[in-house]
């Protein structure tokens, strides 16, 4: 079967002044369709970079990323942004919603760039705002609403797509514990469906609501295994300032 994500030897290095940063050092990696992963590791592992390269909003200096078995490492501007809107859905920590638009207009929008008719928008919008249950808050404005609400609508919108691959970057990190819980409750559920899942986070114990874990440190995976906690435990490094619990 052929992976949906594939990384193979990646790298993405920056250049600061005379120095060179390995942010991702020769990362390789499989996603097959309907997996639940969450990619885990503390600020400046090479995590969110991970994520913007899978979410083609970056691409690798060096080394192959397949997506749905098409080499998406070259691409351009616009091939990227054609990709995105076609086969991810974003979930971001801070919602990105439109503070002007209503909730089901937020939600039509990456339906517009895709060029739908504004009756397939408006059904699909809706469509998604049921699954979320929130088509009865539709003509709110995002302001109206509560952070967990606001983050479902986040949800609702990445879902109208129908996106090949959901990308939730630290979706609970504005969040109270329990909205965060029902927000991975239902990140779970849409698993359960069917969708494919790719949690981006620095906490091990949202890492472990997955099914299989990634964990990455200094730009490389010390652990892929299945989410337990006792074993991507984090890996002391000489000289390591930050204690994670």
């Amino acid at each position: 079967m052929t992976p949906l994500i594939e990384f193979k030897d990646i790298y993405k290095i920056y250049q600061m002044g005379d120095s060179a940063v390995h942010a991702i050092d020769g990362i390789s990696m499989q996603v097959y369709s309907g997996e639940f992963l969450a990619i885990v590791g503390p600020s400046g592992s090479g995590k969110s970079t991970c994520m913007n390269i899978i979410g083609c909003l970056d691409v690798p200096t060096k080394g192959s990323y397949f997506l749905d078995g098409k080499d998406v490492s070259h691409m351009n501007d616009n091939e990227l942004a054609e990709i995105r809107n076609k086969k991810l859905g974003f979930i971001f920590q801070q919602y990105n919603l439109i503070p002007k638009l209503t909730v089901q207009q937020n939600v039509e929008l990456p339906l517009l760039y895709a060029g739908l008719s504004e009756k397939e928008q408006a059904a699909r919008a809706m469509e998604s705002l049921e699954r979320v249950g929130l088509a009865d808050k539709a003509k709110n404005l995002p302001s109206q609403l509560s952070g967990g609400q606001q983050q479902r609508v986040s949800i609702a919108r990445a879902l109208a797509g129908n996106p090949s691959i959901i990308l939730a970057d630290e979706p609970t990190g504005a969040l109270d514990s329990k909205t965060g819980k029902d927000v991975l409750d239902f990140l779970k559920k849409l698993h359960q469906e069917g969708n494919t899942i790719v949690l981006i986070t620095h906490d091990n114990t949202i890492a472990a609501q997955a099914e299989r874990v990634i964990r990455v440190a200094d730009g490389k995976v010390v652990y892929d295994g299945i989410a337990d906690i006792r074993k991507f435990a984090p890996i002391a490094h000489a000289g390591d300032t930050e204690v994670e619990q």
